[in-house]
């Protein structure tokens, strides 16, 4: 035989095979054995995400405002958003010129840096453990500092480090991650049809109890807790979280504290870290962020400390700490933030650096209290806006806290965030960001004071 016909043979011979292999999966699907399983077998997927409910709350949002927009194009050109707590101001020029000089560092083959620590530089980490604990007295370590790119990323993270038979307390209202974290890493049951999840313990924080709950008398392994609150503006006294700490010592809990906006705190007498109350050392794990500080929203860099004198157990009972886990978990799943965004965060603890953020926060909060004077002056219940972005107000009488949203999209074109989205308890209510342009902040005040004439007057959401 001749090589071009033993060429044609192969060829003939490839063909039958190829077309042997696709009957086998389009003709026999039902075919058995370990060749016909290997042709129908796909990678499998975490069951755990499909148990989440329709989209996040805030692509929700985004979902219902573009089908506005598009549907409204002259409404659209006036709409102000005040629902997502996205930053509207410049960064601190602290920040901006210290970004630029380590950007031209890198352009230089004498200074170009390339991977950095991956639980971030010396100089951030000695800067915050320096400028946000040791100045105010709070006992924290340089290597206790973990930085990130943010906390909505850490709140995630840390489940990494943690068993899987914990039991997770939760605030309702609550920051939607918490939850949706837990559900994706396989710690809840399913859904219940009010939208919360099995084998999560809900903690109801209500207008009686100022938004700040009191421990469970059940055991719980893991408690979320934010203040200043994210949604509802809520702070907790050293007194509430002194309870918590003395829970935690009882139980052998760990709390995940999340003081992304403890800069909003003008009260003295409230405190801005978990660890400034005794036991905080042992029993809190806290997440930090430069988002709302410095206007670092799409900048991205936040941090988290964890003491080495927290513990937690293994199946057998021991005890053992959960620094090394967590610096081993940073060395192996990252390699933390950029060396310029580093640059540009440890900036905001300079001088000038923390004159700009005050003037960056007194101006969000003049906001708060623009909008939420003008909420009490239309007779509406408003929480919050003193120590915290957020203003926290319950609905018109007879309205659910999505038709407010609806409403008040459609009728005077200002976007907020409906309380039914961060749990069944923030039913009735919806936040009002402070993160806006003065003008924006009065013009909604304006509209907030038209729109009250027709409060009581029943209208079909378009």
């Amino acid at each position: 035989m001749e090589r071009g016909e033993l060429g044609r043979c192969g060829q003939e011979l490839l063909r039958f095979s190829v077309a042997t292999a696709l009957w086998a999966v389009r003709i026999a699907p039902g075919a058995d054995g370990p060749w016909a399983r290997g042709f129908n077998r796909i990678a499998f997927l975490n069951e755990n995400y499909l148990k989440l409910q329709a989209g996040y709350l805030f692509p929700e949002i985004a979902r219902r405002v573009r089908e506005f927009c598009e549907k409204n194009p002259d409404a659209a050109k006036r709409l102000i958003r005040c629902g997502i707590g996205d930053v509207t101001e410049p960064l601190p020029q602290a920040a901006i010129e210290a970004i630029k000089r380590a950007a031209d560092e890198l352009g230089r083959r004498e200074t170009f840096r390339g991977y950095g620590p991956e639980q971030g530089y010396e100089f951030l980490r000695s800067a915050i453990a320096q400028g946000d604990f040791r100045d105010r007295n709070v006992d924290i370590a340089d290597d206790e500092i973990f930085v990130s790119d943010g906390s909505k990323c850490d709140c995630g993270f840390v489940l990494d480090i943690l068993g899987d038979q914990n039991k997770v307390a939760i605030t309702d209202p609550v920051y939607p991650v918490y939850v949706d974290t837990n559900v994706m890493a396989g710690h809840t049951g399913p859904a219940r049809k009010d939208g919360s999840f099995e084998s999560l313990v809900y903690l109801p924080c209500t207008a009686e109890n100022n938004f700040v709950p009191e421990p469970p008398r059940e055991h719980v392994d893991l408690v979320y807790l934010c203040f200043p609150n994210n949604p509802t503006g809520a702070v907790a006294t050293r007194e509430q979280l002194a309870r918590w700490i003395d829970y935690a010592r009882q139980h052998d809990a760990l709390i995940l504290f999340d003081a992304a906006y403890e800069a909003y705190v003008s009260d003295p007498k409230i405190p801005h870290s978990i660890f400034e109350i005794d036991g905080g050392r042992e029993y809190g794990m806290e997440f930090r962020s430069f988002s709302k500080i410095g206007g670092f929203t799409g900048v991205r860099c936040g941090y988290t400390v964890l003491p080495k004198t927290v513990l937690a157990k293994t199946d057998s009972g021991k005890k053992l700490p959960l620094h090394p886990l967590w610096h081993r978990r940073w060395s192996t799943k990252s390699n933390s933030v950029s060396y310029p965004v580093q640059r540009g965060a440890e900036a905001l603890y300079s001088d000038q650096g923390r004159k700009q953020c005050r003037e960056l926060i007194e101006h969000y909060m003049g906001n708060a209290g623009i909008l939420r004077e003008a909420c009490e002056e239309i007779g509406l219940k408003v929480y919050g806006g003193e120590n915290a972005p957020y203003i926290w107000v319950k609905t018109p009488s007879g309205l659910t806290s999505w038709q407010t949203f609806d409403r008040m999209l459609n009728e005077i074109n200002v976007v907020i965030t409906p309380g039914a989205g961060f749990g069944a308890q923030g039913e009735g209510y919806v936040r009002i960001s402070a993160f806006n342009s003065r003008e924006n902040a009065e013009e909604v005040a304006r509209r907030l004071k038209v729109w009250a004439i027709d409060l009581n007057r029943p209208r079909a959401v378009r």
